[in-house]
Formats: C-alpha cells, structure tokens, sequence
C-alpha cells in the first residue's frame, strides 16, 4: 500500500513540461532531436508532445524546424505577474474593509478602458451588485471618476469620445461638462465621490493609485444611510493608496 499512497502523477504531463523547460533554456530554438536527447524521451515521444504543444499554442515551429516558447507561455507569464501583484495589495485591501467595514475596490485603466482588479468583501461588507460593467460606467462611479479625473486631457477627451454616459440611475451624470465639472471642483480631492449614481442605496468614495505608468483607484462603497461618513473617509484612504501603489511598484 506504501508506494500507492502517495498522490497520482500523470507521466505525460510531466514529460511535456519538461520539453516546456528544455525549449525555453534554447533562446534561438532547438530541434526534436535535441530536446528529446535532453529530457531523455524516445524521439518519437518527444515529437508527439511537441506537435501538442505546438498546437495549442504553447511551443511554435520555426521555419528551420526549431522549437521556441509559444504566444501562450507568454500569456501565462502575464497571469502570473498580474496575480503576484494583486497578491502584494490585497492584505492593503483587507485592512481597508475591515477598518472601514466597507467592501474595498481596486481598478487599472488599461488599454483605454477602467476594469476593475481586484474586490476584498465579506459577510458584513457586501460588494455592490456590479450589474452594469466598468467599461460601461466610469462617468457613473468612483473608482471611475477618480481615473477620468487623474487623466491627462487628450486621454480623457479619448475616453469620453468612446463612451456614452447611459442613465443608470436618476443621479447618474449624462452631460460630460457637468460630469467634468463635478469631478475637477470635488471638494475632497484628490478623492471623488459617487452618490447613488451607479446604484441606489449605495455612496462610494476613491482615490487614485498607480502601478508604475498605470493608473487606478482604489475605493470603497457604504450602504447610503453612511454617507456622512464619505466626508471622513478620504483621510484613511490616501495614506492606504500609497501604501498601495508602493507594493504594485515592488512588482513591475
């Protein structure tokens, strides 16, 4: 019973990862004979991984028969860094909902839109119903508006030439010059506001953060009977955003 109760290994999926590390130690490539030589596989095994791997885009042929890494490794690198970094600030985030016993927030602007990272909640500090996306809704909501309003002016011309500012409650700003009025005269800033105007019943309130280049803004939303609270917030949030955009600045 001894040598079964150890946990099931599936010998092909070893062996593809170990043509996976030998492809990537040869920068210029590596033909099947010397890969298979490497990681001491039957040729014909080795080709057969191969021809997988090249399929599903992991490992890519090049014209003089080599092997180097695929677009998809590349993919999984990014994955990974993008999960080392939220790994680094979600303990922040944690520590923000629970002093603030409110869900905290995280969101990037990349490749022209506002998305949303990262969300620490719990039992006590719901999220709020995300019912329409960020993409949607940066005019509507704080995290949105605190990257509109750390935006330069071309890029926020950009951004508002591509996005329409829907109705999404009765206090939803539809007109960019009141929206841009509101968010360049905000009496709390850096911080912004967002006072049922994404949904009804809930304020929020961010900040801006930075990942090297990349803005963000980090926020909370409060259940509306709170809203007295947004006026104090601001003062917890900053010194926590910096602690923040330190740890992202740990990861690039």
């Amino acid at each position: 019973m001894g040598a079964q109760d150890g946990p099931t290994l599936i010998a092909s999926v070893q062996r593809a990862l170990r043509l996976l590390e030998a492809v990537s130690a040869h920068e210029n490539g590596a033909p099947a004979k010397l890969l298979a030589r490497e990681t001491e596989l039957p040729l014909a095994t080795a080709y057969h991984l191969l021809r997988t791997l090249v399929h599903d885009g992991y490992v890519r042929k090049l014209d003089d028969g080599g092997f180097i890494l695929g677009d998809k490794v590349e993919s999984l690198y990014s994955a990974s860094h993008a999960q080392t970094m939220l790994s680094r600030v979600r303990p922040a985030l944690a520590a923000l909902r629970d002093e603030l016993s409110a869900a905290a927030y995280l969101t990037f602007y990349e490749d022209g839109e506002i998305r949303v990272a990262e969300i620490v909640d719990g039992p006590r500090t719901p999220r709020v119903d995300l019912w329409v996306g960020f993409e949607d809704a940066g005019h509507a909501t704080a995290l949105g508006k605190s990257v509109l309003r750390e935006l330069d002016t071309d890029a926020r011309r950009d951004y508002l030439s591509r996005h329409h500012l829907p109705d999404l409650t009765p206090r939803t700003i539809t007109s960019v010059p009141e929206l841009l009025r509101r968010i360049e005269s905000s009496p709390s800033a850096p911080a912004v506001t967002d006072l049922e105007e994404y949904a009804l019943g809930t304020v929020c309130v961010a900040v801006p953060v930075y990942s090297g280049d990349i803005l963000g803004s980090l926020g909370v939303s409060l259940p509306v009977e709170r809203q007295a609270q947004l006026r104090e917030i601001p003062a917890r949030l900053l010194p926590i955003a910096s602690r923040v955009t330190r740890s992202l600045s740990l990861t690039i």
